[in-house]
């Protein structure tokens, strides 16, 4: 069973403008690590997956396609503007389909090690069959 859940984030709107944000009570994890993404409309991002670190992947702006895969089972979530994507360890994750003003937030559990990361599908799909 793939792991993974979606979270409208919180907006207030006045005639100032917009007011977005999350707190640490609304993610089943404590924030480590923030960056941030800016993605080119015709490339992919992700290509790989986390032994422990968890995510939080916010569409800032624009809109995305996020294709998940646990080993076993697959699912594809279009992603826009206000909602973000709660990632569990152990998915391969795929980010694709961009629109030209996508903005990606990500707030991750685990400060970054590369140690943590399976970048080699075929590694993945023979750990987690």
């Amino acid at each position: 069973m793939l792991k993974y859940g979606i979270i409208d984030i919180e907006n207030i709107a006045d005639e100032r403008g917009e007011l977005s944000f999350i707190q640490n009570s609304n993610l089943p994890f404590e924030i480590k690590r923030v960056f941030w993404i800016k993605p080119k409309k015709d490339k992919e991002r992700g290509n790989h997956a986390n032994y422990k670190c968890k995510q939080c992947i916010i569409c800032i702006n624009g809109k995305y396609k996020m294709s998940l895969d646990d080993g076993k089972d697959k699912k594809e979530i279009i992603l826009s503007k206000n909602q973000g994507l709660i990632l569990g360890p152990s998915l391969w994750r795929t980010m694709s389909d961009f629109s030209d003003d996508c903005i990606l937030l990500v707030l991750a559990s685990e400060e970054y090690d590369e140690k943590d990361y399976i970048r080699n599908y075929k590694k993945f799909k023979e750990a987690y069959r």
